[in-house]
Formats: C-alpha cells, structure tokens, sequence
C-alpha cells in the first residue's frame, strides 16, 4: 500500500507541477517578456489580422514577391501539418516540382537570365517558412517593378528596409520576410495592377 500510496502522490504532484503551474509560470513569463510572439507574432492591417511574421503565404500573382515553396498539405502553409515532402532527390515527384517551379518563374519574368535562388524552388524542412534570402528577393525586383510599372529602386528600397540581420548578429543568414514585404508594396500605392 505503501508504494501505491506514493506513486499516486507522486502523479498528483508532478501532475499540478508539470501541468497546471509550469505551463502557466511560462504562458506568463512569456506575454511579459515577449507579448508579440507569444501571441504567434500577427500581423494586422486596418486592425485586422491579416497572417503571422511567421508563417508564410502563397503568392503566385507576379505582382508581388513570392514565397518559398511550402510542401504541407492539404493546402501550402498549413500550420497544423507542418513538415518537409521527404522526397529524396531522386524522386520523380520532386523531379517534376522543380521543374514545374522553375517553369512558373521563367514564365512570369521571361526576359530574366541570372540563376534561379534555390530557395525559390525548394521547400523548407517546416513548409512554413515566411522568409526568402536577399538572393531571392533580388532576382524578383526587376519583374515586380515592371509588373506594377514603377521604378526598380523604389522596390530595392523596400527589400533592403525588410531584410532582416543574422540574429544575435552570428545565428543563421539574413532573410527577407516576404508577407511584410508585399504588404509594405501595397501601403506605399502600388499594390493595383498597372493601367495599360
């Protein structure tokens, strides 16, 4: 009776412990330390929510810049099935994904000749991924500007003012969020489709 005794005491604690004043020690912690990501760091527009800093949206209209690939299903960027295709690179399936994306960027800038950023192409490990490289905003510049008719340097400005350091200076590569990115091309007026 002992032992059975103290099992149960033990599961009781730990239980309220571990279950109940952790979680809510850190919930609290948390929305005084870091309030915006705790709370899945939203994105509003006109006070309304409008996605998350990070994850990240499909884009496909050549107006705007687009993410990097997402491989969740059923649909791209669901966060409640995040994960990589597992494809191995020898998978036909992959084979055809690449190509297809590739097709879709040639068609979309036709005229555009440098190398296609691999990030463009390729999924991330979560399927969530908001951001893109510098590399990548850079090969999109030239066909955002002219798909909304304005000047190159205005969108360059944009990318530079969106791309975001190393954290702690040393962590990672600098990246580009693009859902912050596309939104700021709508608030500066050149979010319409250019007049013919």
């Amino acid at each position: 009776m002992a032992v059975i005794r103290t099992s149960i005491i033990s599961l009781v604690v730990f239980t309220v412990m571990l279950g109940i004043i952790y979680p809510m020690a850190m919930t609290g912690v948390s929305q005084v330390l870091f309030p915006d990501k705790a709370n899945g760091s939203i994105i509003e527009k006109n006070g309304k929510a409008v996605g998350s800093a990070l994850i990240g949206q499909p884009f496909s209209d050549p107006r705007y810049f687009w993410s990097r690939p997402s491989a969740t299903t059923p649909y791209p960027y669901n966060a409640s099935s995040s994960s990589g295709s597992n494809l191995g690179q020898n998978n036909p399936d992959l084979q055809k994904a690449l190509s297809d994306r590739i097709a879709a960027l040639k068609a979309a800038d036709p005229e555009n000749t440098q190398p296609i950023p691999v990030d463009l192409i390729t999924a991330s490990g979560s399927g969530l991924d908001p951001h893109i490289s510098p590399a990548a905003a850079l090969y999109q510049v030239r066909r955002v500007a002219k798909q909304r008719g304005i000047g190159e340097g205005l969108v360059l400005s944009l990318v530079e003012t969106y791309k975001e350091s190393r954290q702690l200076g040393i962590l990672g590569d600098p990246v580009v969020n693009v859902v912050k990115l596309n939104m700021a091309l709508d608030d500066v007026g050149v979010g319409r489709p250019r007049r013919k």
